[in-house]
């Protein structure tokens, strides 16, 4: 089953753009280049333990800008701002590398990544192998996959890219048709994105609609829309095992203290 495609809406956009963004750059840095990169990368952090733990595991987020909200931290230190993550209690950092629509760096995920013991999620749009070759040269530890964005065919082929290299992706699912379609894929990191990518619209009660349906043997990731730490007791009595939060703290005025708020410290 290929990806459902509505022209025009804010993933379709984006992915468009992300395109033709990747064959301007395979013209300068060609895959064999990142494949040196990638066997001289730092070793691989074990991202799926970091979200198995017994606490709430939240994933932060480091993304300065998005198209809901346009800019939503000015003062933007990727070093900074994953020191604070870490020491606040962070399982994980995910780092926000697309240029024109979130205004990240692959930069950021590397300076990021260097600063801390976290593993790190590269965050953005990943629509070719290439993507992956780069991920993984610049020292990150998984990568999002978004099943709406993806056929059934480069769903799998990106999966099995991504564990050669030793990095298992978050799978991102918004609908019980595209959760489907991860399992089939073989997804063993599971994130139910409660923002429709399609629409912008958020809705916790996403989550709740489908944990039921994520296998116990999935990693089961929650994530947009939470900003309190009831939030949090009530989705992992639900069944899930972590959370990714990025905008709400992006917006605090002190980041890390807001996350130990939320992880009830």
């Amino acid at each position: 089953m290929a990806a459902e495609t509505k022209s025009g809406t804010v993933l379709d956009r984006i992915i468009d753009a992300r395109r033709v963004a990747i064959a301007h750059r395979k013209k300068t840095v060609p895959e064999t280049a990142l494949r040196f990169g990638a066997k001289h990368a730092k070793p691989v952090r074990d991202f799926a333990a970091a979200l198995t733990r017994d606490s709430l595991n939240v994933i932060a987020e480091l993304k300065k800008a998005s198209p809901s909200r346009g800019l939503i931290r000015a003062d933007f230190d990727p070093v900074a701002l994953a020191k604070g993550f870490e020491a606040a209690g962070a399982a994980a950092l995910s780092v926000l590398t697309e240029e024109e629509f979130f205004q990240g760096e692959l930069k950021y995920m590397r300076d990021a990544r260097a600063a801390v013991g976290l593993p790190v999620l590269r965050k953005d749009f990943i629509v070719d192998p290439w993507q992956v070759w780069e991920a993984r040269a610049t020292d990150a530890d998984s990568f999002l996959l978004i099943v709406a964005g993806l056929t059934d065919a480069l769903l799998g082929e990106l999966l099995a890219l991504g564990r050669e290299l030793g990095m298992e992706p978050l799978v991102e699912v918004h609908t019980r048709e595209e959760l489907a379609r991860a399992l089939v894929a073989g997804a063993r990191i599971v994130g139910v994105n409660n923002r429709n990518l399609r629409t912008l619209e958020v809705r916790v009660e996403t989550s709740m609609e489908l944990i039921e349906a994520i296998p116990d043997e999935c990693v089961a990731v929650c994530e947009s829309g939470l900003r309190s730490h009831e939030d949090l007791v009530r989705l992992r009595a639900a069944g899930f095992d972590a959370f990714l939060i990025g905008e709400y703290l992006m917006a605090q005025p002190d980041p890390g203290a807001a996350l130990r708020k939320l992880l009830g410290a």
